[in-house]
């Protein structure tokens, strides 16, 4: 009996089954987004990683440019979530408080957001719950930083809602962003 078939099938089969094992470590690094973890960052190190352990053969693999461009979108993320998250807050003239508390207060209630959701609207609940509660803690965070402070020159409620719009438009900007790069990456480590 002869097993010649089977040399030729198994790196075939090994490269996408890495191909796969890529694609649902990058979604899941998307969706650490939610829950203010660098994922298009995770996306691109696991990118590279491949690309470094799975060069390209026969046109299949990561390319060079691809993950250079991913590189340069995931800057981009990091760019619209920062100016989404903290523009709006500190044009109305929240204080350096404010906006830690903003940060500390989206990072927990999106987690409480999350675990409260998911049981009741799986999976969707999870991605709602994690972003109105990170939008809800940046709000009470900017609240409570102000109060905290004692500052009465500003409006804590103004303050407060343009941390809950800028947190809201800064995730989800991030948000479709690591949708371009993990659908590059996707694509590009397929063809």
């Amino acid at each position: 009996m002869s097993f010649e078939w089977l040399t030729e099938w198994l790196p075939f089969t090994f490269y996408y089954l890495m191909a796969l094992l890529l694609f649902l470590a990058n979604f899941a690094a998307w969706a650490s987004i939610l829950f203010l973890i660098p994922g298009n960052w995770i996306m691109v190190l696991l990118s590279a990683l491949f690309y470094l352990f799975m060069p390209e053969e026969s046109g299949k693999g990561i390319s060079l440019t691809v993950l250079v461009i991913a590189i340069l979108l995931a800057g981009l993320g990091e760019l619209v979530e920062a100016l989404g998250s903290s523009a709006g807050a500190a044009k109305k003239g929240a204080s350096r408080r404010a906006m830690i508390l903003a940060l500390l207060g989206t990072f927990l209630l999106s987690v409480i957001g999350a675990t409260v959701a998911t049981p009741v609207f799986p999976p969707v609940g999870t991605v709602v719950g994690a972003i109105l509660g990170g939008a809800v803690g940046a709000y009470l965070g900017a609240y409570l930083g102000e109060a905290w402070k004692g500052n009465l020159d500003v409006d804590r409620m103004e303050i407060s809602r343009a941390a809950f719009v800028g947190r809201l438009l800064g995730v989800v900007g991030k948000l479709a962003i690591g949708v371009v790069i993990l659908v590059m990456l996707t694509i590009d480590s397929l063809i």
